[in-house]
């Protein structure tokens, strides 16, 4: 038993003569989102371990819905949006000119539309004369 004293009684006085002799390190840190200033080659692990525990999956990926869309559908829907992109590309060009808008007030069915110039830009106020709601929109200059 005396030798287990004196053994924990050298140890004890061992650690605290090396207790002069001990050093410390500065600790630095270094971000691995290269959002925050890390590493620019960790994005693609950091993005595929996101995937990788994303538990809310798009349903309509899983299914395949959104790739097997009805062609004929597509087709109608793109005519249907350049005809009325046409029209009311017609419709500007004969309300406002070849020129396109210039400052006034315009009546166009149940819009009153007021265009000003100002510091920032073209401001351009729509106003629905039937429900009272109304629109702003400012163009800025370039």
């Amino acid at each position: 038993m005396k030798n287990v004293i004196y053994t924990l009684i050298a140890f004890v006085l061992l650690l605290a003569g090396n207790l002069g002799n001990v050093q410390a390190q500065d600790m630095v840190y270094t971000p691995k989102n290269p959002a925050f200033g890390g590493n620019p080659y960790n994005y693609s692990w950091m993005q595929n371990s996101a995937q990788a525990q994303d538990k809310l999956k798009d349903p309509d990926a899983e299914s395949g819905s959104a790739y097997n869309r009805d062609p004929m559908e597509d087709f109608k829907n793109n005519l249907n949006r350049q005809i009325l992109n046409e029209l009311s590309r017609n419709l500007i060009s004969k309300q406002f000119g070849e020129d396109g808008v210039t400052p006034g007030s315009y009546t166009v069915g149940d819009y009153q539309i007021d265009v000003t110039e100002g510091p920032g830009g073209i401001s351009i106020n729509i106003v629905d004369i039937t429900s009272g709601n109304r629109t702003s929109v400012t163009i800025p200059y370039y």
